[in-house]
């Protein structure tokens, strides 16, 4: 077994690689789904490790790299083991091998997200000494199953650019994670559809959405306009609009009550929860 970074891997080792160690779980990513995935967040291949077993890969640990709350991060993209190779501490082995590597790039801190219910992976990730800095829930429904009403509210809406989103970033109750920072946003701008809300020439909200992964990374409305059906008519307008069967919206911060509250209005569910971890570096 070899352990080496993945520099000039090619995308379909790592696709397979990721496909092996995550056949056996519940979720599942295209190749699509795992290509935005590593471009949203910043997949570095130099800093990333994989241990090879002859040319495939056993183990792995994406790794993604920019800023949170504006301090230089790591991110954990994604970390699995094909099932034939768990239980031999190839997570750890790579974790900790990582962690010198991370330092001399010059990030000050490894942010991670975990299943609340993956008791394994949050006791391995507190032994190498992360710590839970807070929760994070998911929500999902078929797209069929949400009912966004047929109200009217005195807005336009249209398409805007990638930089309109970032001048709305404080539309956010709280700090996005990690995925869907105005930097992802920003570095998976090819493939995101950005509708804003206007009323007159002042932009009052916003959906940020990836049509083919049903994800929508940003939804948000100035706290002004709020309760005047401008959430509601950002989504009416986007649901038309997605490929998929369902939508996702992950990693709303449980201290946040109105975006939770909107959703499950609109018949959009809780479907997990998470605890986003940071480690000091």
């Amino acid at each position: 077994m070899e352990i080496r970074n993945l520099e000039n891997i090619d995308f379909d080792t790592l696709y397979q690689g990721f496909a092996h160690a995550f056949a056996d779980y519940e979720i599942s990513f295209d190749r699509h789904e795992l290509q935005s995935m590593l471009t949203r967040r910043g997949f570095n291949p130099e800093l990333s490790l994989a241990a090879f077993s002859g040319g495939s890969i056993a183990a792995f640990s994406f790794i993604g790299t920019g800023t949170h709350n504006s301090v230089p991060s790591a991110y954990d993209i994604a970390t699995g083991t094909a099932a034939h190779f768990r239980s031999q501490g190839l997570a750890r082995e790579m974790f900790t091998r990582s962690l010198p590597i991370l330092k001399d790039a010059g990030t000050k801190q490894y942010v991670l997200e975990v299943l609340q219910s993956n008791s394994n992976a949050i006791s391995l990730y507190k032994s190498l000494g992360f710590k839970e800095s807070r929760q994070l829930l998911c929500f999902r429904q078929s797209i069929d199953a949400i009912n966004c009403g047929n109200g009217s509210p005195r807005c336009t809406i249209a398409p805007i650019e990638p930089e309109q989103v970032m001048s709305a970033a404080s539309f956010c109750n709280f700090s996005p994670s990690w995925q869907n920072s105005t930097e992802s946003i920003m570095r998976g701008s090819a493939e995101l559809t950005c509708l804003g809300a206007f009323c007159g020439d002042t932009i009052a909200g916003l959906c940020v959405f990836d049509p083919l992964t049903g994800d929508i990374a940003r939804l948000a409305v100035h706290q002004s306009h709020r309760r005047s059906g401008i959430a509601s008519a950002l989504l009416r307008r986007a649901l038309p609009m997605f490929k998929t069967g369902s939508v996702k919206v992950l990693n709303i911060s449980s201290a946040d009550t109105t975006l939770p509250a909107f959703l499950k209005s609109m018949n959009i569910l809780p479907a997990a929860s998470q605890f986003e971890m940071i480690l000091p570096l």
